[in-house]
């Protein structure tokens, strides 16, 4: 793929200026449906004084208050008789979506048609970028569930002329692999990770089985677990990030942030104490905005959102591949964030430790940690256990000193306390399957604050 195309091209490649205008023009019919459609949001605006028809471009959405996610469930059953955030009646809801609930009840989401077309179009655009093309074999390994990831994915290849195998996990036999000959996988980097090791262990080396690309959603990842993944599979990986609320956006073959679809979606980005909007550069939470289109309806709308995840702009420049659309960094999930004093520590800057070059030779990537109180007040204790492919060949006091090295030099911040010993950080390895975490239901945390 040259870089030059696009499943929209004159949309994806809008100059600025007009991408802006275009964006002022949607928020404000945005505006509009919600004070006619949305009974939480004619409430919303008549309780904090709004007046709607003053919203007239993106900026005037940062005078305005945000809603979270527990905003959505006060606003639902079994808090309220009805979903006051269901903006279209019964008769034109194609589907009922729910998030996943694993921070409470799950938030209900409604979709018309339309939504389901604005999902796969942001879905086809970012695949497109990616190289995707009509007669491409794509391996679906995500769930098919009340989620909208993989069904999404599968509309959108209907756009393009691709052939999904909707397999919804990664475990399935690797005869697929052999008799499909699928040019791309979609999973999450540990799922990829496990087949490739199911396919060694049956003699079909990863590289030989000409996977094209692989895309990598449903959780963000550190870069060094993506070098490893693309040496695993001998190609690309793209990464990509989406929610039921419908943030969908991914890299491109530049894979220099991630492009957002902002004729359909808005994002602002705020502070971690959410009380100023951040400049472009500086880390802060995602709040997301729904745009609509002229004569356009959503079946459940969202005006200043807070994703609870927090990223930064990277670039609102022409993008190499030509598309003009902002690009932001792989947005890190608040769950997965915990604060050691005042130092914030992610799931991802423990896997970006983890997947340290020099390790890799002795580690199958899989990984767990826990953080404690120590034996005196304000002590803290991080233990990180990591599978080793063979116990026989691995120097543990090794590997623990590569983990720490690359942590520190992810989080600088954390120097400080580890060598005045306010922060004891223990490593072990162990054989495959002796994490926790596979004796755990469901999606298993890799990083639990256990004080």
């Amino acid at each position: 793929m040259t870089g030059n195309r696009y499943h929209d091209p004159a949309v994806e490649t809008l100059a600025r200026s007009d991408l802006d205008t275009l964006i002022d023009e949607r928020i404000r019919l945005t505006i509009r449906y919600a004070r006619e459609h949305s009974p939480f949001y004619r409430r919303w605006f008549e309780r904090h004084n709004i007046r709607p028809e003053a919203i007239r471009e993106h900026e005037d959405l940062r005078d305005l208050p945000i809603i979270s996610g527990a905003t959505i469930r006060r606003y639902q059953p079994p808090h309220e008789e009805e979903f006051c955030f269901k903006s279209v009646p019964w008769e034109a809801v194609f589907t009922v979506n729910e998030t996943s609930g694993t921070s409470g009840i799950p938030k209900s989401f409604f979709l018309t048609w339309e939504d389901w077309e604005r999902y796969a179009e942001k879905y086809a655009r970012l695949f497109i970028s990616q190289g995707f093309e009509a007669g491409d074999r794509v391996v679906v390994c995500a769930s098919y569930g009340m989620n909208v990831g993989a069904n999404t994915m599968t509309l959108a290849a209907r756009d393009i002329g691709m052939a999904i195998v909707p397999e919804g996990k990664c475990t399935f036999p690797v005869r697929v692999m052999e008799q499909y000959r699928p040019t791309a996988l979609i999973g999450s980097v540990f799922k990829l990770l496990r087949l490739a090791r199911r396919m060694e262990a049956e003699g079909h080396p990863p590289q030989d089985a000409g996977v094209k690309r692989l895309v990598v959603g449903g959780e963000s990842f550190a870069p060094e677990s993506r070098r490893y993944l693309e040496e695993v599979w001998g190609c690309p990986v793209y990464n990509s990030y989406g929610s039921t609320e419908g943030t969908m956006c991914g890299e491109c073959i530049r894979q220099a942030g991630l492009h957002v679809p902002e004729d359909l979606v808005h994002f602002d980005l705020y502070d971690p104490g959410m009380n100023r909007f951040v400049h472009d550069g500086e880390t802060g939470r995602l709040v997301y905005t729904t745009l609509l289109a002229p004569g356009k309806r959503a079946g459940t709308l969202l005006i200043n959102y807070d994703t609870e995840d927090t990223c930064s702009v990277v670039s609102r420049e022409r993008c190499g591949c030509g598309r003009t659309h902002m690009r932001i960094a792989s947005p890190r999930r608040e769950a997965e964030t915990i604060r050691i004093g005042d130092i914030a520590l992610n799931r991802v800057d423990v896997e970006a430790a983890v997947f340290a070059p020099e390790n890799m030779a002795y580690l199958n990537g899989e990984y767990e940690a826990f953080v404690y109180g120590g034996d005196e007040a304000g002590e803290t204790v991080l233990r990180v256990s990591m599978e080793c492919l063979d116990p026989a060949r691995v120097d543990p006091a090794a590997v623990e000193e590569t983990f720490l090295a690359a942590l520190l030099r992810s989080v600088p911040a954390l120097s400080g306390a580890y060598e005045d010993g306010s922060l004891q950080i223990l490593c072990s390895v162990t054989p495959p399957g002796g994490l926790e975490l596979h004796r755990a239901p469901g999606r298993p945390k890799r990083i639990v604050d256990r004080r």
